[in-house]
């Protein structure tokens, strides 16, 4: 954030009634509150909070949807959080782990994940770590556009990647080159990249307590059956590792598409928790 936009949503806070909306939505949450709601919650007139909501909406803290005849609004998280690492960015004299963990949630300066220096840190998690995750590792990697840096990794790695999948993956176009079982506790150490997205795969993975991920990313759980339990010969087999590839490949599209940064934590969250639903694969259905 530049010290004019600082500047700006600094002015826009320092007035009691813009405070009181603001501190409102952000105890709303991802649900917002509609101008009727913000006005019978705070006892303002109409007018005086439609002054005020503009203000605040010209400084980024206040955003709106519109709901057929009424518009609801929702707190500018990102843009909070890019005041507030605008704010603290020296603090410490330059040795920010002694603000752990308050920078851990605003050193992405408000971007909330990637800024322009570097790509979208993205994990995705199972058990054995050798074949859903690997998939979506090279998938997410090849259609990413340079946006997104995908990882993999396992609650108890297996030995090797299945051959199968990296036959799959060589068919369908995809680098192998480096993939590999991988335990989490790599991503969770000192030097491990810091992560924006960590996805599970599996129940097992999502039920397991995982490591703490520094700078708290957003995870969900976008479960799949284990391709490697398919019953049946060698053929449905197969298939059932191609269709897992197919559900992996829509949901990550749908994934790669999401207007991330200009998404506020909340909204972000629902958005990927909500592609983990609705994009089933056929061996759910």
């Amino acid at each position: 954030m530049e010290k004019k936009c600082a500047l700006d949503s600094l002015s826009a806070l320092a007035h009691d009634i813009r405070l009181d909306v603001f501190r409102l939505l952000v105890r709303a949450g991802p649900e917002g509150k509609t101008a009727g709601e913000i006005a019978d919650a705070l006892n303002i007139r109409a007018n005086t909070l439609s002054n005020n909501l503009s203000i605040l909406a010209s400084a980024g803290l206040v955003r709106s949807l519109r709901e057929g005849r009424s518009i609801r609004y929702f707190a500018g998280i990102e843009t909070m959080r890019g005041l507030l690492a605008f704010l603290m960015r020296d603090c410490c004299g330059g040795r920010p782990e002694l603000c752990q963990p308050l920078l851990d949630e605003i050193a992405c300066d408000g971007q909330g994940a990637a800024t322009a220096d570097r790509p979208y840190e993205v994990l995705f998690l199972c058990t054995g770590n050798s074949d859903r995750s690997i998939l979506a590792e090279a998938i997410l990697n090849a259609r990413g556009g340079g946006r997104f840096r995908a990882h993999s990794a396992g609650t108890s790695p297996s030995g090797e990647v299945h051959p199968w999948v990296l036959q799959l993956l060589g068919r369908l176009g995809h680098d192998t080159a480096g993939l590999r079982p991988k335990s989490w506790d790599e991503f969770a150490g000192p030097g491990a990249p810091r992560m924006d997205f960590v996805l599970a795969l599996c129940d097992e993975a999502a039920g397991k307590t995982c490591p703490v991920w520094p700078g708290q990313p957003v995870s969900a759980h976008w479960g799949l059956p284990d391709p490697a339990a398919a019953q049946g010969g060698e053929a449905e087999r197969r298939l059932a590792l191609t269709e897992t590839c197919r559900t992996l490949q829509r949901r990550i599209a749908a994934f790669a598409s999401l207007p991330i940064a200009s998404l506020d934590r909340p909204s972000l969250q629902r958005h990927v928790d909500d592609i983990g639903r609705t994009v089933e694969t056929s061996m759910e259905s």
